[in-house]
């Protein structure tokens, strides 16, 4: 089974489930995608942006808003399929969502309920010593980018996410199995 078709499983049998946002994970998911494939972003990103929340459907959900600890589920699912240029920011794109509300105030005004809820859940805004230790490790900027685009464009209302086989070739592309 490709990894596309693995992806497409996950989707159909959890991407419509709500995670406390006005769109399903898997519209999330794509619309992300979109964004960075749009933004002229790197492939990786690209494919990382559409893979970031599959650690939601890897397991039971903590509460109605997912699995809290999607990101690490996620990154590790990831790896097994991609290099660390894809696996990486999935494994730290919750970690930049701590970052950037410790680093920007303003952040925070801009995150959905749900997110500033799952927050809580994550362990809030960085210490200053947690925020240090994320700035070390490599792919953090790309996290941060991944970030930044799921929360302007993976939520938004009226707009159509497209189909997963626009991002099918990339995909297979990038595989590493």
């Amino acid at each position: 089974m490709s990894v596309v078709d693995e992806f497409q499983a996950l989707m159909e049998a959890r991407g419509t489930e709500p995670y406390g946002e006005k769109v399903t994970i898997a519209e999330h998911s794509l619309l992300t995608a979109l964004a960075a494939q749009e933004a002229n972003e790197s492939e990786t990103l690209v494919a990382a942006c559409l893979l970031h929340d599959v650690g939601h459907w890897l397991d039971e959900p903590d509460d109605e808003y997912g699995i809290h600890s999607h990101g690490d589920l996620g990154g590790d699912w990831v790896a097994e399929r991609f290099g660390p240029e894809v696996s990486e920011p999935v494994r730290l794109h919750v970690e930049a969502k701590r970052y950037l509300c410790s680093v920007d105030p303003g952040y925070v005004d801009h995150l959905s309920d749900a997110s500033i809820y799952t927050l809580g859940k994550q362990g809030g805004p960085m210490s200053t010593a947690e925020a240090a230790e994320f700035v070390g490790k490599p792919h953090y900027l790309s996290a941060i980018t991944l970030r930044r685009l799921e929360d302007d464009y993976g939520k938004l209302t009226g707009v159509e996410a497209p189909p997963l086989g626009r991002f099918a070739q990339l995909l297979l592309r990038l595989t590493t199995s």
